[in-house]
């Protein structure tokens, strides 16, 4: 099974763009400058959408413009639109349980208290997608969580983090290609 649809976790805005929550948005920023590809709002779907090829394979880029709890709108309505099934979906998002910089793939499973992919989850009624998950560590009690993925990094911690985005493209067209095992051996 090929990915048909990439999407990149965040919250909305200038405010949040350089926090730890937004990884997710920073990889599919990433991916879509290293292909020239322009981000176009696209209203139905709440969201800003890229149209690219990616190892020979069409596939489309989604940002979405809700608030991250609020993200399975924009996935589900891209997903209904475009025809594609949670296991063609790959969803870039920020990781607690990972040290900064560590990139790991992973299909299906449960939300880990993520939030946007909760929703997602409950949208979609599935678990059944990829998952990019980007290291950006704990702080060390639950209490300090929300200050902590609604801050930036570090200069330090950015570059680990923009580190592990660029080690994740490079196994991106394995990923497209349904090659998740050879990726995930590559990548971790």
């Amino acid at each position: 099974m090929t990915i048909k649809l990439i999407i990149g976790l965040g919250n909305p805005g200038a405010e949040y763009a350089k926090t730890r929550h937004n990884v997710g948005a920073w990889f599919i920023d990433t991916l879509a400058a290293s292909l020239h590809a322009e981000f176009k709002k696209e209203k139905k779907f709440t969201a800003e959408v890229a149209k690219v090829s990616i190892d020979g394979h069409e596939c489309y880029l989604l940002k979405p413009l809700t608030f991250m709890n609020d993200s399975g709108h924009s996935v589900q309505a891209a997903a209904h639109f475009y025809k594609v099934a949670p296991k063609e979906m790959l969803i870039a998002h920020d990781e607690l349980d990972f040290p900064v910089g560590q990139v790991k793939l992973k299909v299906g499973g449960g939300h880990g208290g993520h939030n946007g992919l909760r929703d997602i989850a409950e949208k979609l009624a599935s678990t059944d997608f990829l998952r990019l998950r980007i290291g950006i560590e704990h702080p060390g009690h639950k209490d300090r969580v929300t200050a902590h993925v609604l801050n930036a990094p570090s200069a330090h911690d950015k570059k680990l983090i923009d580190d592990s985005i660029i080690d994740a493209l490079r196994v991106l067209p394995d990923v497209i290609n349904g090659k998740i095992e050879k990726a995930m051996r590559d990548l971790h």
